[in-house]
């Protein structure tokens, strides 16, 4: 198996990055933009303790709307370029709020892992569709949402970026349900 590579990104920082509990919503052609959500998911990996990223297991689903399935193939491949050992993705990326919260209290992976936290790509009762809103959140550990200290940091973060790290993995596919395995030069993904 082939050794997949870990690269640093040039990127500026975006305007209104601010997330709330309900994390950062906009219109999908927002997230749309080259390095937009990179932005964002690498200011948040920032905001974390190293323990949280460093040979983590992380969730990332969400409620199946426009962009999810893209954004989660981006995502998977950010956390591989950050150190992240293990991302579970619902099949087909799909898991409501409260079924990620659930995974991150409850489920305990073969190896005993668990997972320090999770993306949720959601814009909760907000329209989907290309024209319409996309989002995204993070839950830490205890399957709740980060806290205000937390996403002060992301944002402080998302003002001052300047490159984000991204692993050349193939897209996995998240209709299969199974276990997709990579090597890097830091171990197994």
């Amino acid at each position: 198996m082939a050794l997949f590579n870990v690269s640093p990104v040039e990127t500026t920082p975006f305007d209104g990055q601010k997330p709330g509990t309900s994390g950062l919503r906009k219109k999908v052609k927002v997230f749309k933009q080259p390095n937009y959500l990179e932005n964002f998911v690498q200011s948040t990996f920032n905001a974390l303790t190293p323990q949280k990223v460093r040979g983590a297991t992380l969730v990332v689903s969400g409620d199946g709307r426009y962009f999810s399935k893209d954004a989660i193939q981006i995502i998977i491949k950010m956390a591989a370029g950050n150190g992240v050992r293990r991302v579970w993705v619902g099949q087909n990326g799909l898991l409501s709020t409260p079924a990620v919260s659930a995974v991150i209290r409850e489920r305990v992976g073969v190896d005993g892992s668990r997972a320090t936290g999770a993306f949720i790509l959601t814009a909760s009762h907000n329209p989907g569709g290309p024209n319409e809103d996309f989002g995204i959140k993070y839950n830490m550990e205890n399957g709740g949402p980060a806290p205000e200290g937390i996403t002060d940091q992301i944002y402080e973060n998302t003002k001052t970026i300047k490159e984000y790290l991204t692993a050349d993995l193939p897209d996995v596919d998240i209709t299969a349900i199974g276990v997709t395995s990579f090597s890097g030069h830091d171990g197994q993904f």
